[in-house]
């Protein structure tokens, strides 16, 4: 039987699921606590395999398209907070206070990598300048994030109050590290990955159902329900979408008149436009303060879906448009030849 188009992919089904599980029946008291180290040794396991998947080789060659990695890092780290900033007057009568710094924070984050390489593919454009600059954007995020957030999230509510040297420390003790020692296992880990796929998968989709799960029960007891009415979800579904719209547009126009071709121009889209589930939650968990870290990734997985479900139609769409304007060049080669004869 074949799957409803409309109906979401199953890990947004499992997202969907696990809010309600967490709404329902959250881990409270000594349970959170043992459930809070699992999910720790989730993150730091995710990123270990990350940091062992990613060759260095691809870590190396973002040097050498600079101009379209330029691009990208600016889209992501600097056009986002700037229109976060700038549109807070539309934007805030939306939604919660806590709702825009988490806002906020996700348009501090990093690009996604498996999805803006996927789409990037699909509509046929720089496949390899986009595995550079997803996987260099995700890296510099572990340590620009939390200094964005320190500087554009002023939310004392929502932060944890530490200091940002303190909260970039316990990036690069949960995050950094293990990616890092992935890295130095490579060689004798990285073609067993390769084989396993599947392993990275579940642990990258697990890792986040731990998070969601346990940010949502540290909410929800906190009464996440009873402070975000349903005006502010539907006005957070009208600001995920104008935040899409504004970064598509800039990024489309900045690439053609920058000069760059039509490949390098798909990658710059669906590089800069796009923001990290993977890489924001297990960072939301270090950054804020327990009691806020459901409400804070809340717009970050609502735009996630949007995000997918709209790239998706363009990358489908422009890979359709080339297909079909090389179909006429390729049926009028046979007709010359049969000409000449």
């Amino acid at each position: 039987m074949a799957r409803p188009k409309l109906l979401p992919d199953n890990f947004t089904l499992c997202l969907v699921g696990t809010v309600i599980l967490a709404s329902l029946l959250p881990v409270h008291g000594q349970a959170a606590v043992g459930f809070n180290w699992v999910t720790n040794i989730a993150v730091g396991l995710l990123f270990f395999l990350h940091g062992a998947k990613l060759s260095r080789e691809a870590i190396i060659a973002g040097a050498t398209h600079w101009r379209l990695h330029a691009v990208v890092l600016l889209s992501t780290f600097a056009l986002f907070p700037l229109l976060g900033l700038a549109l807070k007057p539309i934007l805030s009568p939306l939604v919660t206070p806590t709702l825009y710094a988490g806002v906020l924070f996700l348009c501090t984050l990093p690009s996604t990598v498996q999805s803006s390489i996927a789409f990037t593919s699909i509509a046929k454009g720089n496949v390899p300048a986009a595995v550079c600059s997803a996987s260099a954007s995700s890296l510099l995020g572990i340590f620009i994030t939390p200094a964005l957030v320190s500087v554009v999230v002023t939310n004392q509510a929502a932060s944890g109050g530490g200091s940002p040297w303190h909260t970039i420390g316990n990036i690069v003790l949960q995050l950094l590290v293990p990616f890092i020692a992935g890295q130095l296992l490579r060689p004798l880990i990285g073609k067993w990955i390769e084989r396993n796929r599947s392993v990275l998968k579940f642990v990258d989709q697990g890792s986040i159902l731990l998070v969601v799960y346990g940010a949502f029960s540290e909410a929800v007891n906190e009464g996440l329900w009873h402070q975000i009415p349903l005006s502010a979800l539907g006005g957070l579904v009208v600001v995920s979408a104008v935040l899409l719209a504004l970064a598509l547009a800039v990024t489309i126009f900045v690439s053609k008149r920058l000069g760059f071709n039509r490949a390098d121009q798909i990658t710059i889209i669906f590089c800069g436009s796009k923001k990290s589930l993977a890489a924001g939650v297990p960072m939301a968990k270090v950054i804020f303060a327990a009691h806020a870290v459901g409400a804070v990734v809340l717009p970050l997985m609502l735009f996630h879906q949007i995000q997918l479900m709209v790239c998706a139609a363009l990358a489908q769409r422009w890979g359709a448009r080339d297909i079909s304007s090389e179909t006429p060049a390729a049926s009028q080669r046979p007709a010359a030849a049969v000409a000449r004869r």
